[in-house]
């Protein structure tokens, strides 16, 4: 991962403050607590519970790594920079597929804190991309592996 600027609403900064505090204070008490027990068992080179664990604690070290550096590296997006008048990191945009006119509504946000499940999408992801810097009632082209779809900006809000 390299050390580019990572966008964050205020709520994904605290999202990612508390899943870092949660692996440091709880979650690495846990594994080694788990690891010591697996040790008692006797011989480590055929114990699966002592595999286990280390695999557990290389991933919760490795997930500490990458908060840590997604933190370091944080711009966060307050309400007040979100514009309302064209389609920014932090808004909220109101979409109208015009093949099927179905109506979906967005939140553009940094990478690190996109959930396309929630309607949080990235302003590097295909959709995020052709709409970011738009004006309500714009038509764009969003190409994806289908082909192409055609979007128009409804509303965009804070």
């Amino acid at each position: 991962m390299s050390d580019k600027e990572v966008i964050l609403t205020p709520e994904g900064l605290k999202k990612l403050e508390e899943e870092l505090e949660m692996l440091k204070s709880v979650k690495r008490r846990e594994v080694a607590e788990r690891i010591k027990v697996a040790i008692g068992y006797g011989d480590i080179s055929e114990n699966s519970e002592y595999e286990d664990a280390k695999n557990e604690q290389a991933f919760i070290e490795g997930r500490v790594i990458t908060l840590e550096k997604l933190l370091r590296n944080a711009r966060i997006i307050n309400s007040d920079e979100i514009d309302t008048e064209a389609v920014s990191v932090g808004a909220t945009v109101t979409v109208e597929d015009l093949e099927f006119g179905d109506i979906t509504e967005y939140t553009i946000v940094g990478t690190a804190e996109s959930n396309p499940l929630q309607n949080k999408i990235s302003n590097e992801s295909p959709v995020g991309k052709a709409i970011l810097g738009k004006k309500k009632g714009t038509v764009v082209d969003v190409s994806v592996p289908a082909g192409v779809i055609q979007y128009k900006i409804v509303d965009i809000k804070k």
